[in-house]
């Protein structure tokens, strides 16, 4: 039977010339391994203690203190994580999450973390684009169910969007490029995750991916986005119980009541702000293809040829 240790300490790492300075958990058990989990959790080196294989590895989101902090002996963790007063469930997915990276023809090139796919600087400076969704979700009364994103979301937090926003991870389930399966998974996913939607009323067999978009946004100077966004409707009915970690609200709208929540929006009633890929989904494609959500052809408007380039 193994036997587990764990010991919360700081500590002080050198790997491969540079010094890493954090407060962490170490976990040792009897297999002749440990791993030093860190808190935050998205610092994370390990070790094979084994007299054959002696190596170490380094992940690349571990962030070097400063060398006049390491020389002093310094273990504040503010000081070696970045952004280390962002929400930490926040923290959490920028850091764990891998999103998949892609050219502007929707073919996969890579995975990069949430944190830096979500930078401006890299998204300028290394072109990042990587996948995403949109999910439009319409009850039986055809109402469109929206969220106000939380307040302590990362990017565009506060305002008013579609059902539900997220991206597909690099992970198998969700690289099923076939009918988009990949992507529709990872909806079903989120809707879960973000709105407590149990799976079975959202199958993924239900959802329709109707087309692609292609566009760019900053939030606030230091975050953005850029994405090739994948918009998928479904019409079902379903219990909803959503996150306050990443949900605000949320309100069913009919086609005239969204109307007036625009008219709020471009007059800045209220402080009432929508998320550009929302707005853009809005001003090109949404209520011709709300009448063909009540008339039930929604299968006439599907498009997943084109990718649509909107500024």
């Amino acid at each position: 039977m193994s036997s587990r240790l764990l010991i919360n300490h700081s500590t002080t790492v050198r790997f491969s010339g540079s010094i890493f300075n954090f407060h962490s958990l170490l976990y040792y058990n009897n297999t002749s391994s440990y791993s030093y989990l860190t808190k935050p959790p998205h610092i994370f080196i390990s070790a094979n203690l084994s007299p054959k294989r002696p190596y170490a590895r380094a992940f690349s989101s571990v962030r070097a203190s400063s060398s006049s902090a390491a020389m002093t002996g310094q273990t504040d963790a503010a000081s070696a994580v970045p952004d280390a007063t962002m929400d930490a469930v926040q923290r959490r997915l920028m850091f764990d999450d891998e999103c998949i990276l892609v050219d502007e023809n929707d073919r996969v090139v890579g995975h990069e973390n949430k944190y830096n796919c979500h930078l401006m600087e890299k998204i300028e400076s290394l072109n990042l684009l990587h996948r995403a969704f949109s999910v439009f979700l319409f009850n039986s009364k055809y109402e469109l169910l929206l969220q106000q994103r939380s307040a302590t979301k990362v990017t565009f937090p506060l305002v008013w969007t579609n059902t539900c926003c997220s991206h597909p991870l690099y992970r198998e389930s969700e690289l099923i490029d076939e009918d988009a399966l990949g992507v529709r998974n990872a909806a079903q996913r989120k809707l879960l995750d973000e709105l407590g939607i149990p799976a079975e009323d959202v199958p993924v067999d239900q959802f329709t991916p109707l087309g692609r978009i292609l566009y760019k946004a900053p939030s606030d100077g230091k975050w953005g986005e850029h994405e090739l966004d994948y918009l998928l409707f479904i019409v079902r009915d379903v219990n909803v119980n959503p996150n306050p970690d990443e949900v605000a609200d949320i309100k069913y709208v009919n086609r005239e009541e969204l109307k007036e929540l625009l008219r709020k929006a471009d007059a800045g009633e209220g402080g009432l702000k929508l998320s550009p890929w929302f707005r853009l989904v809005v001003d090109n494609f949404l209520f011709k293809w709300w009448d063909h959500v009540e008339k039930g052809t929604l299968k006439e408007v599907i498009d997943m040829k084109t990718i649509h380039k909107l500024t």
